[in-house]
């Protein structure tokens, strides 16, 4: 059975859409620890399904006037985004509150424009559940390219970020820029769900903006430490669910999200059993 795995990854690597595939989830990974670790520690993890599912209004409507999907899905996610931070800090309505409602009309919206679209729209299951086999070289580029300009935001702003992540008030009070800091990381987050949603799905996308910062949390309560820490998890998980996949012939971003599930779960019993070993 080893023999067997072994020869089923190296017949693998020859393949383009596998070599790609491995490398978009490592770029994915940076991508999605660096932007998870900030809305974990601002506690704001519900924002990303809210952006996600506002997302879907804008597929709808692109469908609908034969425009870019993508495009239009970018917009509704950046200004949703905006929506959001703008609402709250003005403390029109909480955050909660405002995500629930972009989350519910971003649905409706692109439910009402699917059905009004003439013909049958099958690339929707690609952006609900996403297949990391379909990674092309073009969009390595773009992720690479992405990651690159949110790691050198992140390297410019970082104290000022780790301040605004755990007390914007505190951050207000000491005049950092608050509101710029919001605002851009809120259209990072935007963009980085636009980007990776058609290839890994709501699905595998939310659980990899969570569940790696989750499992870092359990040993350190350190921003950099988090983020670090949360990079490896993602990194390691998506490579073992993606060889586990194609091992056993079954959809890798399921199994990823099952790696990751249980990633968290043992590190949880290793983390209780130190504990109660050291008391």
């Amino acid at each position: 059975m080893r023999n067997f795995a072994f020869e089923v990854i190296t017949d693998m690597f020859e393949y383009d859409f596998f070599r790609n595939a491995l490398a978009g989830i490592l770029i994915i990974s940076i991508a999605s620890a660096l932007i998870g670790t900030y809305i974990v520690t601002r506690r704001l993890v519900s924002i990303s399904g809210g952006i996600t599912h506002a997302c879907f209004g804008g597929l709808g409507l692109g469908y609908y006037l034969s425009v870019n999907p993508i495009f239009m899905a970018a917009i509704f996610a950046i200004c949703s985004s905006l929506g959001v931070e703008w609402l709250s800090a003005r403390g029109r309505v909480r955050e909660d509150s405002a995500i629930a409602v972009i989350w519910a009309l971003g649905m409706a919206i692109g439910v009402l424009f699917v059905f009004l679209t003439p013909g049958y729209v099958p690339e929707l299951n690609t952006f609900l559940f996403g297949n990391v086999l379909t990674i092309s070289s073009y969009d390595l580029w773009t992720f690479a390219i992405f990651t690159i300009i949110l790691a050198a935001f992140f390297t410019w702003r970082y104290k000022q970020i780790v301040a605004c992540a755990f007390d914007s008030d505190f951050a207000k009070v000491i005049n950092l820029p608050v509101r710029f800091i919001n605002y851009t990381m809120t259209v990072f987050v935007a963009v980085c769900i636009v980007l990776t949603i058609r290839l890994v799905g709501i699905m595998l996308l939310m659980s990899m903006l969570a569940l790696p910062q989750m499992t870092a949390e359990l040993f350190s309560n350190r921003f950099k430490n988090i983020m670090f820490i949360s990079i490896g998890v993602s990194a390691a998980c998506s490579v073992g669910g993606l060889m586990l996949g194609t091992i056993i012939d079954v959809p890798c971003s399921a199994l990823i999200v099952m790696v990751l599930v249980a990633t968290y779960a043992l590190a949880s019993i290793i983390k209780h059993l130190h504990y109660n070993l050291s008391h």
